[in-house]
């Protein structure tokens, strides 16, 4: 091959290798975010915005009215935050209710809801618990359900999905002590037996979210290497494990900063005996298998995370009016009236995303990958903001916990427990680093798929002649089509339609602002994460503004406050064009350079002086 740049290294390329082969390698739906990087705006495909049909709406009404009372009579969050236990009678009630089973089709006992009534039930659930949210979120995200729904075999279907009806709980194994987003560095194997009926399976798997309690997981392990394309290339594959196997053993329960009921630990596989049938989608496709689950899977996020934004706005707004200082209540001093202000724009792009992309993936005629990592990065960064703000409005109560906050007879509010569960999600199924580099190599893939056969070597220099003739012909016609002027807006109400405008503008703007550092930096340009993560950036916030006004004039459509949904949308897309200033700015303008170097001279410990005077672990 390459495309990857030779000065990267041996392991970064074999690992970068990995990743490629694991990555879906077509586009077969259209996907609106990725004509954004490209320079177009597919308005038709995000307006109108898309609804619930009624008779889906109302079956999710009715689960969420018993789904909340059922809720606030048995489950009191902190004590579970105390008790690092959610009790047995709430895992018994919601099994009732058929929780662990919302999107598990009917034909095997499942609910069989939308996404979108998912993403509603989580959300609602994220308002209230954060441990309780994790054990209904990582079961069917990223548990078995959901990559048994998409690629399990009938037979594996029959066999599992009904037990999730019942109550089974399920997880999702794949980080190891030393294989994180790296999985090249996975070491836990599944040998296949003498006669091929079986694998066995060994080796350790970390922070494994419910692991400790699960009845069934799915387990990447390698399998045996193969050779492809002349190349001996590891074989990551995907299997159904029931813990009840013997081998299989819990060694260590981890605690963190918050999700303090989370089970999660340390899981042992000493000779595990795994039927071959247990194989999902196919040997060597577990990598695989796990991409395209998250795809769907990390949409539990933006809806959790929109879910604790709109609790935090409540607690922000009821202590604004509340809380008087220097004559008046603090939500009337300007410093405190912008940040509410601003969590409430917020909340209401963080709305529209998580809405936006939960039809898309129930439309099943989209191409999600990026607006789902889109949507994850944006609101759980946005979240996280919210949550940190709501704690500075609360000053000293937002610090102090909620039942010491009860104890001495005031209103128990528990920020400080949001805060501690809300900083993880920035971390969760793909960190907000690992978010921007799998951003950006999706949205590059329009470029690198029209230059990768210029640069294999086994391609014959007659068919690279005939690449290049091809590719020059179509450059030309697209980079021609960035410099005509955009015309109109969308005949939507003021301030949206200027707004559409500039988004127009902009995405124009963004798509050869790409090309042009594709031109000088060719294949270094993986290296400058810096700027591809500002690129990243400004496309996500294109995306969100996008998706506010198409959501802003569904909702007047339907006779929402006109004045107020203007108001706000306004609010966030205003916000959000000085953050793209910002970046494009920081694109051409930026202290990378010596940022780095000044970084390598730290690790190589010509700064230790700075670490003087303190007690070092």
């Amino acid at each position: 091959m390459s495309i990857f740049d030779k000065r990267m290294g041996k392991e970064k390329i074999e690992s970068l290798k990995l990743a490629e082969a694991s990555r879906e390698e077509e586009w077969h739906y259209p996907s609106f975010a990725s004509r954004l990087f490209q320079g177009a705006l597919e308005w038709n495909l995000i307006h109108p915005f898309p609804e619930q049909s009624k008779e889906d709406r109302e079956e999710g009404d009715k689960f969420l009215k018993k789904l909340e009372e059922f809720l606030k009579a048995n489950l009191n969050p902190d004590e579970v935050d105390e008790t690092r236990e959610i009790p047995k009678r709430v895992i018994d009630g919601l099994r009732d209710m058929g929780a662990f089973a919302i999107k598990i089709p009917k034909e095997y006992d499942g609910l069989g809801f939308s996404q979108v009534n998912y993403s509603r039930a989580i959300h609602m659930i994220g308002s209230y618990c954060g441990s309780t949210t994790a054990l209904i979120s990582a079961h069917q995200s990223i548990g078995v359900p959901q990559p048994l729904i998409l690629f399990g075999t009938e037979e594996q279907k029959k066999k599992f999905l009904p037990r999730f009806r019942k109550g089974a709980i399920s997880a999702f194994a794949l980080t190891e002590s030393f294989a994180g987003s790296d999985p090249r560095l996975m070491k836990t194997t599944a040998t296949p037996t003498e006669d091929g009926k079986f694998y066995l399976l060994n080796g350790e798997k970390l922070w494994c979210t419910n692991g400790n309690i699960a009845d069934v997981l799915v387990v990447m392990a390698l399998t045996p290497p193969k050779i492809v394309g002349g190349e001996e290339r590891p074989q990551v594959t995907a299997f159904i494990v029931e813990s009840n196997s013997p081998g299989f053993e819990v060694t260590y329960r981890c605690k963190f900063m918050g999700l303090n009921a989370i089970q999660n630990g340390l899981i042992s596989f000493k000779n595990v005996k795994v039927p071959k049938e247990n194989i999902i989608l196919g040997e060597g496709q577990g990598l695989k298998l796990a991409l395209m689950t998250l795809n769907t899977g990390r949409l539990t996020l933006p809806a959790t995370v929109t879910g604790a934004s709109k609790w935090c706005l409540s607690v922000a707004r009821r202590w604004g009016n509340e809380r008087k200082q220097w004559g008046c209540s603090i939500g009337e001093h300007e410093a405190i009236a912008s940040k509410i202000s601003s969590m409430a724009a917020s909340v209401f792009a963080m709305d529209a995303v998580t809405w936006l992309v939960s039809h898309m993936a129930d439309n099943k005629k989209y191409d999600i990958r990026l607006e789902a990592a889109i949507a994850k990065l944006f609101c759980t960064e946005t979240c996280w903001n919210i949550v940190d703000d709501t704690m500075q409005i609360r000053g000293g109560r937002g610090y102090e916990t909620g039942p010491s906050l009860k104890g001495r007879g005031e209103p128990a509010f528990p920020v400080e427990r949001a805060l501690r569960d809300s900083r993880v999600n920035t971390i969760l199924e793909g960190s907000s680093e690992i978010m921007h580099l799998f951003i950006a190599r999706e949205a590059l893939d329009f470029h690198l798929s029209k230059i990768k056969p210029i640069l294999d070597p086994k391609v014959p220099i007659g068919a690279k002649v005939s690449a290049a003739f091809s590719m020059g012909i179509s450059y030309f016609i697209w980079y021609l089509k960035l410099w005509i002027p955009s015309f109109g807006g969308c005949n939507l109400p003021s301030p949206l339609d200027e707004h559409m405008k500039f988004i127009r503008r902009t995405v124009k703007r963004l798509a050869k602002s790409i090309f042009y550092k594709m031109m000088i930096h060719q294949q270094r340009l993986a290296n400058k994460q810096n700027i591809l993560n500002r690129f990243v950036d400004i496309g996500g916030e294109l995306f969100a503004m996008a998706s506010v006004v198409s959501y802003t004039e569904s909702l007047i459509r339907k006779g929402g406050d006109r004045k107020n949904l203007l108001e706000l949308s306004d609010l966030f897309c205003r916000q959000a064009r000085n953050r793209i200033a910002g970046k494009f700015n920081e694109v051409s303008h930026n202290n990378d350079k010596i940022s780095n170097a000044i970084a390598k001279r730290i690790l190589r410990g010509s700064y230790e002086w700075l670490e003087n005077d303190i007690i070092k672990l």
